[in-house]
C-alpha cells in the first residue's frame, strides 16, 4: 500500500513506516500531522483522484525538524572583478508515515 500526496509545493510517494523528509511543517515532534492533498492511493487496485482522492488522508508523526546541507551558490560576472558567494540551509521535517486513510 502506497499513497502519492503533496505537503510544501512537492509530491511524495510513501508507504506506511516509510521516514521521509518534507518542507518544514509545524508542530511539536512528537506529535500527528494529517496530509490530505492525496492524489493517488494503491490498495489492491489503483485510485488516482481528479485532482484529489475523496476523503484520503496519509498520517504521520513528527520525528525531528533540522536543516539540511549548505547550498553555496556563487555569483560572478568575467572582466568586472564581481563575484559574490551566497550559502543557504533549508529546513526540514522527518515524519513518519503511520498509516494511509481512505473512504
Amino acid at each position: 500500500m502506497y499513497a502519492i500526496f503533496r505537503t510544501g509545493g512537492k509530491q511524495y510517494k510513501a508507504a506506511p513506516g516509510d521516514v521521509i523528509r518534507v518542507e518544514l511543517v509545524k508542530g511539536e515532534p512528537g506529535s500527528t500531522v494529517e496530509f490530505n492533498h492525496v492524489f493517488a492511493v494503491r490498495n489492491e487496485k489503483l485510485t488516482v483522484g481528479s485532482p484529489l482522492v475523496e476523503n484520503a488522508r496519509v498520517r504521520g508523526t513528527i520525528i525531528t525538524h533540522d536543516r539540511a546541507a549548505k547550498v553555496r551558490v556563487l555569483k560572478y560576472k568575467r572582466k568586472k572583478q564581481y563575484r559574490r558567494t551566497l550559502g543557504h540551509r533549508q529546513h526540514f521535517s522527518q515524519v513518519l508515515i503511520q498509516e494511509i486513510v481512505t473512504g
